[in-house]
């Protein structure tokens, strides 16, 4: 018998799984997007909400599902933005047939999101349609469009973050820092984004800066700040160590600019790092006013390092926590409460440990009143022999606290890293452009490696040798002032304990040692 074939003709759309002769209207949405939220862009962003909202209803064939926008967001990822997000779940539901954008690039400037997102809808049969480049997804044309026109909105972005980029690093060079005004205690925006001092936050910075120099430490501070009520940078009502520590240690409150801390990693995710010499820093000195005087910003920063490096020392609970020793097993004294709970409750300061060990230590425990009258009489015997000791710091201070060589091998130093970097640069340019004897470049690679270890090292203990000198200085300096000042006193004064007294050490039979800032010991 003759073979016979017999054509069934389709019923049911493969893309959109609707019945081929199906009059049901498509129901569409549109997409609007702007990456900034300055005037003219709100402008756009409101037209092309009225412009789709307009151009879908006026389609017989088209349902309207409503806009769904994004507003100040760029287009680099998906991840922040809701509106699309949403768009895209509702799609994906089945609530959506057809989604109405102006570009590509107002889509996603991602390639990899584009692609793999209208791969998502369309197994779905969700179609997508970009006015401008005239391309609709379920067209056999449309995924390559896609494609080219998907890598080049990303490109556009590479571009303009690469524009962006070189703009900010030229304003560095420039030395014009700029900080996140409405987040930065202190400062306000002047004009041409200048530095201008809102001296009632200021008041809160120098507070903070004079509370640690007084012995306090971070969370104490922020404990004190967030129990007055007072608001943190970002508006919030409780304080963190963090945020104090961040405070202390940034150099805009003195008057200068460390820029280029971070860099960003990728122009597609955003994602920034800390600069720990990928890319060129710029120290900018006097770059604005300054909010504490250099001398105090110094001071905390030799605090700073010196609670660092003595461990559990520091507790700064109060003015006399960790800044009192036992003589008998070397540790801190640590401030204890007794009938935490009567009427007799009483503060008291002992050996942290005390009862630590097999045999207790034997120095005995101190009251505040007690540490008060002990400082007063050594503050007195101090004041007593202030002249011979003012004399001789100046006698000395000329000797054990100039800078000038460890300052003149710094330039050198920097002068010799930055040759070295540029041979390494060549030297690697060089293996890359022409065919080298590889052992013998390895070789000269490998000794300006070498080189340059050895410099740095030599400049990383040079400088730590000079800012320790600089550091000691001023606050020897601070020493010397208060003592010129100060004459005897007959009551104890908070203030003046903090500017002396480095700390105490107790004796088993209850005698004070107090140690002065300046290295002086004098025994009560």
């Amino acid at each position: 018998m003759k073979k016979s074939v017999t054509m069934i003709p389709a019923t049911i759309n493969p893309l959109t799984s609707a019945p081929i002769g199906e009059t049901r209207k498509r129901r569409t949405s549109g997409y609007a997007r702007v990456s900034t939220g300055n005037e003219e862009q709100q402008t756009s962003y409101a037209a092309q909400v009225d412009y789709y909202t307009n151009y879908i209803k006026s389609r017989d064939d088209w349902e309207f599902m409503g806009v769904y926008t994004d507003e100040g967001i760029s287009a680099t990822t998906t991840a922040k933005r809701d509106g699309f997000k949403k768009m895209i779940a509702d799609a994906l539901a089945g609530k959506i047939d057809l989604i109405v954008t102006k570009s590509v690039s107002r889509f996603a400037r991602n390639t990899v999101d584009s692609l793999s997102t209208i791969r998502k809808l369309k197994e779905h049969g969700v179609e997508c349609y970009f006015e401008k480049e005239n391309i609709w997804t379920f067209d056999g044309k449309g995924e390559l469009l896609i494609t080219i026109m998907s890598s080049l909105a990303q490109e556009e972005s590479r571009s303009i973050s690469e524009n962006c980029t070189w703009g900010q690093r030229k304003r560095m060079q420039d030395g014009r820092a700029s900080v996140p005004f409405s987040r930065f205690l202190g400062y306000e925006r002047g004009e041409d984004g200048s530095f201008v001092i809102n001296e009632d936050e200021a008041v809160i910075v120098r507070r903070i800066f004079k509370m640690y120099l007084d012995g306090y430490a971070g969370y104490a501070i922020a404990k004190q700040l967030t129990a007055e009520g007072i608001l943190t940078p970002t508006g919030k009502q409780n304080w963190s160590q963090t945020t104090i520590v961040n405070i202390l240690k940034n150099v805009k409150y003195k008057g200068d600019a460390l820029l280029q801390k971070y860099y960003t990693v990728d122009f597609l995710t955003k994602k920034k790092r800390v600069n720990t010499g990928e890319v060129q820093q710029y120290y900018v000195e006097n770059a604005h006013p300054g909010i504490v005087d250099a001398t105090v910003f110094e001071m905390v920063q030799q605090e700073l390092a010196k609670r660092g490096k003595s461990g559990s020392r520091h507790s700064g609970s109060s003015i006399f926590a960790s800044r009192i020793k036992c003589g008998e097993c070397g540790a801190w004294y640590g401030s204890k409460t007794w009938h935490s709970t009567s009427k007799y409750r009483r503060t008291i300061y002992q050996c942290n440990k005390k009862f630590k060990g097999k045999e207790k230590c034997a120095t005995p425990h101190l009251y505040e009143d007690s540490i008060k009258q002990h400082f007063v009489t050594a503050a007195n015997k101090l004041m007593a022999g202030k002249d011979e000791i003012i004399a001789n710091f100046e006698l000395i201070k000329q000797a054990i606290f100039d800078t000038s060589d460890l300052e003149a091998e710094q330039a050198t130093l920097q002068s010799e890293l930055a040759v070295i970097t540029e041979l390494i640069k060549d030297s690697v340019a060089e293996n890359a452009r022409v065919a080298l004897n590889q052992s013998e470049y390895n070789r000269k690679h490998a000794a300006l490696v070498e080189r340059y270890t050895a410099a740095k090292d030599r400049l990383d203990e040079v400088t730590a040798t000079a800012s320790d000198k600089k550091a000691r200085a001023i606050a020897l300096e601070a020493f010397i002032s208060v003592l010129t000042k100060q004459g005897l006193i007959d009551e104890f004064d908070e203030q003046l304990w903090c500017s002396l007294v480095d700390f105490i050490t107790i004796e088993n039979d209850g005698k004070m040692a107090f140690v002065f800032k300046n290295g002086v010991s004098v025994q009560t």
